[in-house]
């Protein structure tokens, strides 16, 4: 059997078939946690470097290339920067080489963001640490602790 042959029978065979070249849209949306229609809708918005490829059948084959991309993405997303932004670095990986000080200048704005963001929330955190800390003191003053005051609840 040919690997054409055989790619054609897995991706007819299952929706969520892996075939030779890469994996249908259920399992790429199993491996990266996202969901089929986050994954179609990056397709769509022109956020993927290259288009997702296609079986015989016409269902999406994604490769360990595009995942690897959307794993960027997500971490992208997952920091804050804007669809429009990720879709601009998109472009200009797509465009290739020569684009590099842009492309450098974009992920250092948007670390600086993430690196404000990263600093409100630990100044949160301390925040809650006092808090906690308050309230420990309470219970330690009161002869009991905090672990004990949980164990009463349950």
């Amino acid at each position: 059997m040919t690997t054409t042959t055989a790619t054609t029978t897995a991706s007819t065979t299952s929706a969520s078939a892996t075939t030779a070249e890469g994996l249908a849209i259920a399992d790429a949306a199993r491996r990266t946690g996202l969901t089929s229609h986050t994954l179609r809708y990056y397709e769509r918005d022109g956020l993927m470097l290259r288009a997702v490829g296609r079986s015989r059948s016409g269902h999406r084959i994604y490769t360990d290339e595009d995942l690897q991309w959307i794993a960027m993405l997500t971490r992208l997303r997952a920091t804050g920067m804007p669809i429009r932004e990720i879709r601009q670095y998109a472009a200009m990986c797509r465009a290739g080489g020569g684009n590099e000080l842009a492309q450098l200048e974009l992920l250092r704005a948007h670390r600086a963001r993430v690196l404000a963001q990263l600093t409100e929330v630990t100044r949160h955190l301390g925040a809650i640490d006092n808090k906690i800390g308050i309230y420990t003191e309470r219970l330690e003053a009161a002869g009991l602790t905090a672990e004990e005051l949980g164990a009463r609840r349950a």
